[in-house]
């Protein structure tokens, strides 16, 4: 199963967490703390995917994280945020 990158921003302890994945412009999720960020992801990646189909584009195929360290763009988010890998589309087993 393919795995997204998502960086994590920074929250203030009463503030929701937010997350968005470099790979996939625009799209973003979040909660009211960092495990529901985590659980919203990869609904998230679907409606984006969704969009995408309908638009007659595909998901482009996730960077590793050697490649994005190697993008200028988003080199310094992933050295001052915390990174994550979020699988999609989610395996069974991670529903059950």
């Amino acid at each position: 199963m393919p795995h997204y990158i998502a960086i994590i921003e920074d929250a203030g302890p009463d503030d929701a967490v937010g997350l968005w994945f470099p790979d996939l412009p625009g799209c973003v999720s979040g909660g009211d703390d960092f495990d529901e960020a985590l659980e919203n992801a990869p609904e998230a990646i679907a409606f984006y995917a969704k969009e995408l189909t309908e638009d007659g584009r595909e998901l482009p195929p996730p960077r590793t994280l050697d490649q994005l360290k190697a993008d200028p763009e988003f080199a310094d988010g992933l050295r001052n945020h915390t990174v994550v890998l979020i699988e999609f589309p989610p395996s069974a087993d991670a529903e059950e």
